[in-house]
């Protein structure tokens, strides 16, 4: 969580020049009907990974999997819905049954009601449900099923600049993510509930939250600080887990604005995804920038 981008590593991360992976390697990626979500469930099917598209929508994802399996593509489909706890557990229970072991985790699926330039909290609780709490219960769903091999199973969280540390103005909040050694999901959930108060009694806008897209953001921040809390919880036993922001990207939640495509953006998540178990971090936030590809953004301020 660094309020500066540290030094540019423009060619990282670059496609893996080891292949670790087979067809008996299974990733799972959310929200995967259209996007990002699609673009890396191509991607990872493409280089021979047995890949999972989860969608909300069932009969959105069934028709993104039959347009895949159009191009020649291999792919299973499963409907989720990450903000509700049902839809979770039957998911997980299927998993189960169908394959047993999991390699890799995107959790792309999020939500933002606001347009680019609004700043509406209506929605917050609907997008704290989804963008945090929903990947949130999905890890722990699914966390019996990752494998422990050498390869070193990994989660790789999408997610957002806007949840860095640095857009935080209020300082008891700050200094309780500041030490992310320390940092509990009580505490994390407590941050977020004090989030949903305010916002309850109209004074969100004044607490020293993030001042854009603010429930989104929020969300995001969130997720990050959990992600590092497992990171460190499962650190050199068999779990990586990353953050990723793609940048301003051309998708349905930006309306097709953006400096990069869903593609561009799904290319470097793979190779995040995919990188070799000697050379995996975690606890990393890979943050793509006109100016390159930062990682180690979670440092500290």
């Amino acid at each position: 969580m660094n309020s500066k981008e540290p030094n540019t590593t423009s060619s990282f991360p670059s496609f893996p020049s080891t292949r670790w992976w087979s067809k008996e390697t299974v990733a799972i990626v959310t929200g995967a009907n259209k996007g990002i979500g699609y673009a890396m469930v191509k991607r990872l099917s493409e280089l021979g990974v047995t890949v999972i598209l989860t969608a909300r929508d069932n009969a959105r994802g069934l028709k993104a999997v039959e347009t895949l399996k159009g191009l020649g593509l291999d792919v299973y489909f499963h409907c989720l819905d990450i903000s509700k706890h049902a839809s979770i557990t039957e998911f997980a229970s299927w998993f189960k049954k169908e394959f047993g072991k999991l390699d890799i985790l995107v959790n792309n699926a999020a939500v933002s009601y606001n347009e680019i330039h609004e700043n509406s909290v209506e929605h917050a609780h609907e997008v704290i449900q989804t963008n945090y709490y929903g990947p949130k219960s999905l890890i722990e769903a699914l966390f019996p099923f990752f494998s422990r091999s050498p390869t070193t199973a990994r989660v790789l969280n999408l997610s957002s600049r806007l949840g860095l540390l640095n857009k935080v103005k209020n300082p008891e909040i700050k200094q309780t993510l500041l030490y992310e050694e320390q940092l509990s999901e009580d505490q994390i959930d407590k941050i977020v509930n004090l989030f949903i108060d305010d916002v309850k009694k109209g004074r969100w806008s004044s607490r020293g939250w993030p001042e854009n897209w603010t429930d989104y953001a929020v969300s995001k921040l969130a997720l990050n600080a959990y992600s590092k809390v497992l990171a460190n919880r499962y650190r050199g036993r068999g779990l990586s887990v990353n953050c990723f922001c793609p940048g301003h990207t051309q998708t349905s939640m930006t309306h097709g604005t953006g400096n990069y495509t869903a593609d561009a953006a799904a290319e470097l998540g793979v190779n995040i995804a995919l990188i070799p178990a000697k050379d995996l971090p975690t606890g990393k936030f890979f943050l793509r920038s006109s100016r390159g590809v930062y990682y180690n953004a979670y440092s500290k301020l």
